[in-house]
C-alpha cells in the first residue's frame, strides 16, 4: 500500500528502521479499517425481502425500484460493495468518482462518472445533472441509496441559478487558500448550490433516502460532509457572507457570488431545508466510517504489538505548522519524560488542519507542512517519530499523502545546503521532502476518506 516504503526504511538503521516499520504498518492498518467496501459490509445486509441498514430495518414487499447515487472519493468503492450485498435488487443509478479511477471499480447496474477535486469542473456539473435526472423519477415507494464521502462537494457540483462554472471555481480556490476551516467553506459552498445542503433531499422527495455516509469532517458534522446533499443545513446566506467578510474573501469574489449572497440574505431566494423540515422524515443519514475508528483502531494495533498508545483527540484543528509546535512539545513529553505514557509510547491525533497560503509558493499539504514544523523543533530527539498523513492519500496539491519526520531530519537536510525554515515560509514542504530523499509517506489514491492522523511516537 505504501509505494515507497522500502526506502523510508532504508533511510534509517537498526532500532529507528525497526520503529519506522511499526509506524508504517500503522498507517497502512488506518487506511485499511478504513475501506469503503469493509464499512458498508458492516452497515448493510439483506436477508430475504429485508435490508438492514445497521437498525434500520426495510421490507423490499412494496417497493417498487431502488437506486444508488452518490459522490466522493470512497462512493466508487461503496457503489462496489453495494452492488454485491443487494444485486439485482439495485434497480440503477449514478455515483461520481474521482477523476482516472472509474475503469478501477467492478459495477454493472450503477454508472460511474468522473468529475474533479478539489476544484469542480464541467464533469463535476455533469455529475450532479445525471444525478439529479435519477433522483426525481424516483416515487414514493422507491428508495434512494446515496453514498457520500469526501471530496462530493466538488465531485458532485451544480452551480445556483445566476452562476457559472467560473463562478464556483473562483470562489473554490479562495476558500481553500484563505485558512478556513472545512465547516466554514462548506457553509458557503452550501449556498451557492443547487444540490448542497438538503437540496439533494428535495429533490429526492418524497422517496425514502437512506445516505450511507464516510466522514472526512471533524466532529462528522452531517451538514459539512461533502456539503450535506441529504442532510439540514442549520445555517443561512448570512453565515456564508460573515465567513467570506471574515477571511478577507468577499471583496475578491465575483459580484454574481455577491449579488445571489445578498438576495439571499434578504429573503429574495429560498435558504436550504432546516431541521425540522418534512422532507427529512424520509430521509435516513448512516454514518458507516469515521476517523475515531481508524484512531481507536490504530491505538488497538500498537497496543497489540507491546506499545502504550493513546488516542488524544479526534478534533485536531488549526493552522498546520501551528499544530506540528505542539506536536513536538507533546513527544518532547513522551521522549524525555515519559509522559502521559511509558516507552514505547504512542499518542494519535486526528482532525484536519489548514493551510493560510498569503501568496503562491512552493508545492505541499497541511500534512507535511505540519511534519516539517515539528521536525524543527524535535532536531536531536532519538528514537521518536512524527507522521501525519491524509487517509485518502492524496495531502493538498501533492503526490504524497503526507510525510514521516524524525530527530535526523533537519540535520540530514541541512548537510544536503536545505533550510526547512525556509521551506515552510513558502509553503514549499513537498520541494524539501523530495530534495532530502526522505519523508514522504506515498500511497497513491486509497478510495476512502476520514480525514488526517497524526501519530507522535517515542521508542
Amino acid at each position: 500500500m505504501i509505494k515507497n516504503r522500502e526506502s523510508l526504511l532504508d533511510a534509517a538503521n537498526g532500532e529507528e528502521r525497526r520503529a519506522r516499520g511499526l509506524i508504517l504498518d500503522l498507517v497502512e492498518k488506518a487506511i485499511k479499517v478504513s475501506d469503503p467496501r469493509v464499512a458498508v459490509r458492516r452497515a448493510v445486509s439483506l436477508s430475504g425481502e429485508v435490508i438492514r441498514v445497521k437498525n434500520i430495518r426495510v421490507s423490499l414487499r412494496n417497493v417498487g425500484h431502488v437506486y444508488v447515487v452518490g459522490a466522493g472519493k470512497a462512493s466508487g468503492a461503496m457503489t462496489e460493495a453495494l452492488e454485491e450485498l443487494l444485486k439485482d435488487v439495485i434497480s440503477g443509478g449514478v455515483v461520481c468518482v474521482q477523476r482516472g479511477t472509474a475503469g478501477t471499480f467492478r459495477v454493472k447496474r450503477v454508472r460511474l462518472l468522473e468529475g474533479e477535486h478539489p476544484v469542480p469542473d464541467e464533469a463535476s456539473v455533469n455529475c450532479a445533472r445525471e444525478i439529479l435526472k435519477v433522483v426525481e423519477k424516483a416515487g414514493e415507494n422507491d428508495i434512494i441509496f446515496c453514498l457520500i464521502s469526501g471530496g462530493g462537494s466538488a465531485l458532485m457540483a451544480m452551480p445556483a441559478d445566476g452562476l457559472g462554472l467560473e463562478e464556483m471555481q473562483e470562489i473554490t480556490l479562495l476558500l481553500l487558500r484563505s485558512g478556513a476551516i472545512i465547516g466554514e467553506v462548506n457553509t458557503v459552498r452550501r449556498h451557492l448550490s443547487k444540490i448542497k445542503g438538503g437540496r439533494l433531499a428535495e429533490y429526492a422527495h418524497p422517496a425514502k433516502v437512506i445516505s450511507l455516509i464516510i466522514s472526512d469532517v471533524v466532529g462528522d458534522a452531517l451538514e459539512d460532509i461533502s456539503s450535506g446533499p441529504t442532510a439540514p443545513d442549520p445555517t443561512s446566506f448570512s453565515d456564508a457572507i460573515i465567513i467570506l467578510r471574515k477571511y478577507g474573501i468577499w471583496e475578491k469574489c465575483s459580484g454574481k457570488v455577491r449579488a445571489l449572497l445578498k438576495r439571499g440574505k434578504e429573503g429574495k431566494i429560498a435558504d436550504t431545508p432546516k431541521p425540522g423540515n418534512p422532507v427529512f422524515r424520509r430521509v435516513s443519514n448512516v454514518l458507516i466510517a469515521t476517523n475515531r475508528i481508524a484512531c481507536n483502531e490504530v491505538a488497538r494495533e500498537a497496543a497489540r504489538r507491546g506499545v502504550h498508545s493513546m488516542v488524544l483527540t479526534t478534533h485536531m484543528e488549526g493552522e498546520a505548522r501551528e499544530v506540528g509546535c505542539l506536536a513536538a512539545s507533546i513527544l518532547k513529553d513522551l521522549a524525555y519524560y515519559g509522559k502521559p505514557l511509558r516507552k514505547p509510547a504512542l499518542m494519535i491525533m486526528g482532525g484536519e488542519t489548514t493551510v493560510t497560503v498569503e501568496k503562491e509558493g512552493g508545492k505541499g499539504g497541511r500534512n507535511q507542512e505540519l511534519a516539517l514544523s515539528a521536525a524543527l523543533r524535535m532536531s536531536g530527539i532519538k528514537n521518536a517519530i512524527v507522521t501525519s498523513f491524509d487517509t485518502d492519500g492524496i495531502d493538498g496539491f501533492s503526490h504524497a499523502a503526507g510525510a514521516l519526520v524524525d530527530g535526523r531530519t533537519i540535520w540530514k537536510g541541512e548537510r544536503k545546503g536545505l533550510n526547512a525554515k525556509d521551506f515552510l515560509k513558502r509553503h514549499d514542504s513537498t520541494s524539501f521532502f523530495e530534495l532530502l530523499g526522505d519523508g514522504l509517506i506515498v500511497t497513491g489514491p486509497t478510495g476512502t476518506n476520514v480525514n488526517d492522523i497524526l501519530m507522535l511516537a517515542a521508542f
